[in-house]
């Protein structure tokens, strides 16, 4: 459903938000509009864009930006107007380009994700630390949080005169966040650096939108404590499948994906240890813990 954040600026909600159905946006400025993230699937994302261009009255979409590599954000790529200009981190740029889940999603999901006719579209314009654009007279700074994240190249949308903010998967609202391709302390700073931005409306990677500072400080508040969670299982001597077994989730429990506990604790274990993260390993350890493959909406 599109959603109104302010005037000109729309938010593209999906629920439940799981694995693979995320939150897109779009501002409308002047005779132009800009698109944040695309969809998972050419159905998704074909929706998406019938709904931008209602809501915009027809005006093209002349640039988009994609805040990280993650498929349920870039697979649509291919949808937007070939003429349109789109953007990304540098890093999300390359991790896009040679990302094989594209060419065929792997069983750790089920039902196995069907992508639909798109095809890989990777950014026009790599950034390195910041950008500023103009969708008519509406300022947008894209900007890099100055590390790993949730990925390596996230990217936020900010749009300081309507204070809202885009965060990508820097934030999930009420469900289980996922930092196992970034750094579960580089997400913590994340939050910090958000916070002082003092955003107003928050667009969330998945989840619902957040109005207001105190709604958007509880739900940073909720992050921190859930990323020190993950930091104070990290245990010489114990596997991170087993760590997670030993992890009470307590108030993130009921936190829709709570199987992510085993894919962040492989990062936080690799990150303590100085070791490779194994992504395929930290995958089959999520299903191990689930007792099943992971379920999708998509």
């Amino acid at each position: 459903m599109l959603e109104t954040v302010v005037p000109g600026v729309y938010a593209w909600v999906q629920p439940d938000g799981t694995w693979w159905v995320n939150n897109a946006g779009a501002v409308v400025g002047g005779d132009d509009v800009f698109v944040v993230d695309t969809c998972a699937t050419e159905a998704r994302t074909r929706r998406f864009l019938a709904a931008v261009d209602e809501a915009a009255g027809g005006r093209p979409v002349r640039m988009a930006v994609n805040t990280h590599q993650h498929g349920d954000h870039t697979y649509g790529n291919s949808l937007l107007p070939r003429a349109s200009v789109l953007i990304g981190h540098e890093l999300m740029r390359e991790a896009l380009r040679t990302d094989p889940i594209i060419d065929g999603c792997p069983p750790f999901w089920e039902p196995v994700p069907d992508w639909g006719d798109v095809t890989r579209r990777v950014p026009d314009v790599a950034v390195r630390d910041s950008l500023t654009v103009h969708a008519g007279p509406t300022r947008i700074e894209l900007l890099h949080p100055g590390g790993p994240a949730h990925t390596t190249g996230d990217l936020v949308a900010w749009l300081p005169e309507q204070r809202v903010l885009f965060t990508g998967d820097l934030v999930f609202s009420g469900l289980t966040p996922l930092v196992f391709m970034g750094s579960v302390e580089g997400a913590m700073r994340a939050l910090d650096w958000m916070a002082a931005l003092e955003p107003e409306h928050l667009v969330p990677g998945h989840g619902p939108l957040l109005h207001g500072g105190p709604a958007i400080g509880e739900a940073f508040g909720k992050l921190r404590r859930y990323c020190q969670l993950v930091l104070d299982h990290v245990k010489p001597g114990l596997s991170p499948l087993a760590a997670a077994h030993d992890c009470d989730l307590g108030e993130f429990a009921a936190w829709a994906d709570a199987e992510r506990i085993v894919l962040n604790l492989h990062r936080a274990y690799a990150s303590r240890f100085g070791t490779e993260m194994d992504l395929v390993a930290a995958l089959r350890d999520a299903v191990t813990w689930r007792g099943g493959p992971m379920p999708t909406s998509v």
